[in-house]
């Protein structure tokens, strides 16, 4: 095939072979670059996808193992982990969705050029001593784990969220250093699977961008299920001893240290875009703060050159670079592709999930916008009781003068699959009324939403 492409994606993650796919299916000629031996980055190969599949396992595990079953009728005796079996699973899940992905770049034509790209300018790449070259090229590299200063990852005891999902048996004391998203799925899933787990926060509370009441609901059940959370403390050193390590700790506001010995140290501190060894410069793109900056449409201030994802500004979410990676595309083929940043959902994959979208109570009070609250608690829901899984609430928050929908916060049972209904809501501008003069399924946990959108009314049925 000759070298010379419409469009060059760099990256096959989430955002990049989306791109490319949509790209190729608009008629280019479309390359996708990657220098892993399999596509779908980041996610699919260490990310989103194993995590998911070992948050699955480890829940049926704690249910079966620990007898919350038993009120259903099913008594069940001798559980034991077969812990190589629940990472093969996990393995063979991310070989069939990587397989799939390789799968539909040969149905759409999109060629797979394996290797390490490197710019030679704005529109050559040269990929082991290669050179090929595009009209418009794509950057969607992603994002790498980032540490703590003086803190090494050494891939056995001192590890970050990739090794955490391949650890060769269930740590006797697991310390996460990072209270966010990452850090608290995998503390959950080797919790579940029998490890004392105990999680260092460097701010007041964890996931501290979250909605406060939810983060303080979310916190106060992950202690009842017996993580220990230590927030406003800072790591100042962590050091291999013997088959284990051990973390010292302090007060961020001052005071006395301690030690906490670990056999595992989990390191989930944020992540970086992965721009090193790319040579931009050769392009004459200027980074900001690590960052490419774009323009609305995702185009670089350099013609031709595109970034997204996880290298451009927002939250480093899979569903975020894949809709850019949608909209680039489209723009590159001379449609009008948008993202909306306001609204973009987030999720935490534990038990309870967590799930967030536009805006925050704290937020809103920041701006000075005026706004009512409508809650509803899971405890009121039809299906959430007889399922005998009430934790947790929906909150709507609603311009007090519009009625607009402006956020909405979940902590709950299928609260990462309700938040699609408040998103796509939030998307065409509805109400708080629109959401809840929709009839809804009964019984079902989204009920809980329309009940909440009728609670920013004062006016809920079931509470």
């Amino acid at each position: 095939m000759s070298n010379d492409y419409d469009l060059i994606v760099i990256g096959a993650g989430p955002g990049g072979y989306v791109a490319a796919i949509r790209a190729a299916q608009h008629g280019l000629k479309v390359a996708c670059i990657e220098k892993r031996d399999s596509l779908g980055g980041t996610c699919l190969n260490v990310g989103c996808i194993p995590s998911k599949a070992l948050l699955h396992g480890s829940e049926y595990y704690e249910e079966a193992a620990k007898g919350h079953l038993a009120k259903f009728g099913l008594k069940i005796a001798g559980v034991e982990l077969d812990l190589p079996a629940l990472l093969a699973e996990k393995d063979k899940t991310v070989k069939e969705l990587t397989d799939g992905i390789a799968f539909l770049f040969k149905k759409n034509k999109v060629e797979w050029i394996k290797g390490e790209a490197r710019f030679k300018d704005a529109k050559s790449v040269e990929v082991d001593g290669q050179t090929y070259s595009a009209k418009n090229i794509i950057i969607a590299t992603g994002s790498e784990p980032t540490s703590l200063p003086g803190v090494t990852p050494d891939g056995e005891v001192i590890v970050t969220s990739t090794e955490a999902l391949s650890l060769p048996e269930v740590p006797g004391h697991l310390v996460v250093i990072g209270g966010g998203y990452i850090g608290l799925e995998m503390g959950s899933v080797w919790r579940r699977l029998g490890a004392k787990v105990t999680v260092v926060e460097y701010a007041p509370r964890i996931v501290p961008a979250m909605d406060v009441e939810v983060a303080t609901t979310f916190a106060r059940t992950l202690k009842k299920q017996g993580m220990v959370l230590k927030t406003d403390t800072k790591v100042t050193g962590v050091q291999r001893k013997g088959k284990g390590a051990v973390v010292t700790i302090e007060p961020v506001v001052g005071g006395a240290s301690s030690d906490i010995e670990a056999d595992i140290v989990l390191v989930s501190t944020g992540r970086r875009p992965n721009t090193d060894g790319l040579n931009i410069e050769a392009t004459g793109l200027t980074l900001d703060k690590g960052r490419i900056p774009i323009n609305h449409d995702f185009s670089t201030a350099v013609p031709g050159l595109w970034a997204i994802g996880d290298v451009v500004e927002g939250p480093m979410l899979a569903h975020k670079a894949e809709d850019e990676g949608v909209a680039a595309a489209d723009n590159i083929a001379g449609l009008n592709g948008h993202v909306n940043r306001d609204v973009i959902p987030a999720v935490v994959y534990t038990e309870p999930e967590v799930a967030t979208v536009g805006r925050t109570e704290e937020e809103l009070k920041a701006a000075g916008i005026k706004y009512n609250v409508g809650k509803f608690p899971f405890a009121a829901n039809s299906r959430a009781k007889a399922n005998r899984n009430t934790e947790g609430f929906v909150k709507v928050l609603a311009d007090a003068s519009t009625d607009r929908i402006l956020g909405v916060h979940i902590i709950g049972p299928m609260a990462g699959t309700m938040i699609a209904e408040a998103a796509l809501a939030m998307e065409f501008g509805a109400s708080s009324e629109d959401l809840a003069l929709t009839c809804h399924a009964h019984p079902t946990h989204p009920e809980a939403l329309k009940e909440a959108a009728m609670a920013a009314h004062g006016k809920p049925i079931h509470i």
